[in-house]
């Protein structure tokens, strides 16, 4: 796994952390009961439930391992940010084309762009990262480029 540090809220780290508490705690020991009831049914070479619940558990292993990194690389968006410049954590209000449009910098971890939160790694939220109210912005999508006036940040 990568170094880079995983910015989140502090509702997105207890959220990470109960769903790590839910898999160990959970789904781990729910695996380990059905690959041994599967086990006792004989040949394994031809044992689709074997096989589903083996498939089943490295999928878990793997989603656990991926939310300890997680975990242990949060770094938590700061609350009490200055509002003079777009860092991870603001709420960034622009003109376009379209008119105005709202976005929350937020870590890709709690990314839903559907609902105006966008990663501080996507096309946008890198290209508003560190800008200030007025700054114009330009960004490469494959639909074209896309100019950002940064009307408010908040």
């Amino acid at each position: 796994m990568n170094n880079k540090p995983t910015y989140v809220s502090r509702d997105g780290l207890d959220r990470l952390r109960s769903e790590l508490d839910e898999m160990i705690a959970i789904k781990r020991p729910e695996i380990a009961t059905r690959i041994s009831e599967a086990k006792e049914h004989g040949d394994l070479s031809e044992n689709a439930e074997y096989e589903e619940a083996k498939n089943e558990q490295a999928f878990v292993e793997g989603r656990i391992a991926e939310l300890e990194h997680k975990i242990k690389s949060a770094v938590i968006i700061d609350e009490e940010r200055s509002n003079d410049h777009v860092s991870i954590g603001a709420t960034v209000e622009v003109d376009s084309d379209e008119g105005p449009i709202t976005f929350t910098i937020v870590g890709s971890t709690e990314a839903r762009p559907a609902d105006g939160r966008i990663s501080n790694e996507s096309p946008v939220g890198r290209a508003l990262l560190g800008k200030k109210v007025g700054e114009k912005i330009v960004v490469r999508v494959p639909a074209g480029d896309v100019v950002y006036t940064i009307r408010s940040i908040g």
